[in-house]
């Protein structure tokens, strides 16, 4: 799958990390680099079988407005895309959200037809198969990556026969992806600041008895 930059109103920003491509896709997907403060929906799909969608009989129900012009014929056609573009915008819309969803399904195909609107088709893998999907968003700040969306994931409540064998891959599960705390940072900070201030009264405060010792002798 894709993951994409996120941007406002936009879920498919400029830059984009593609997953398992093919030989082809791999020459013509664009290298990108990361940059501070920018956003990222990650999109991990994982199957037993041999990960390639396909479509079945499963009727589309979402869509999302492209950039493409058009001039449609049907009446129906340019009511419905005048509604998607003053409700939604460049954001994803079911057609469950429309009053009239007969005239919807009737619009929408002349807007699919000539790509103003493009579908998110429902895909299926081999029968038999499983799938798991994990998205979230991410951030990128000057502390780290935060994962801002999704949960953690409790691994007690799953069980395997299988076993993890490549060290490279045991090293990098290992790692730390968290985002180290300011505030620890600025408290270790203060803590040492302290503990050198209270150091150096000690050494001020031994000083005089020593001068009053060898006055006294």
């Amino acid at each position: 799958m894709l993951s994409y930059q996120l941007k406002q109103y936009r879920i498919d920003g400029e830059k984009s990390i593609i997953q398992n491509p093919t030989e082809a896709q791999r020459k013509e997907h664009e290298k990108c680099e990361f940059e501070l403060h920018e956003v990222y929906a990650i999109d991990v799909l994982i199957s037993t079988g041999e990960g390639k969608g396909r479509e079945m009989d499963t009727r589309t129900t979402v869509y999302k407005k492209t950039d493409e012009i058009y001039q449609l014929k049907m009446k129906a056609s340019r009511a419905f895309f005048s509604e998607v573009d003053k409700r939604f915008g460049n954001m994803p819309f079911t057609l469950r959200a429309f009053d009239d969803e007969k005239k919807a399904r009737m619009g929408v195909v002349e807007c699919v037809n000539h790509k103003l609107v493009e579908p998110f088709t429902v895909l299926y893998e081999k029968e038999g198969e499983y799938v798991a999907q994990f998205k979230f968003t991410v951030l990128l700040m000057p502390t780290g990556s935060h994962k801002i969306t999704s949960g953690p994931i409790d691994m007690d409540m799953y069980e395997t026969e299988f076993k993890l064998e490549d060290e490279s891959l045991k090293m990098l599960l290992n790692r730390a992806v968290g985002p180290k705390s300011a505030k620890k940072k600025k408290k270790k900070a203060e803590k040492a600041v302290a503990s050198s201030v209270e150091s150096g009264d000690k050494i001020e405060d031994e000083k005089p008895d020593e001068n009053i010792n060898k006055a006294e002798d």
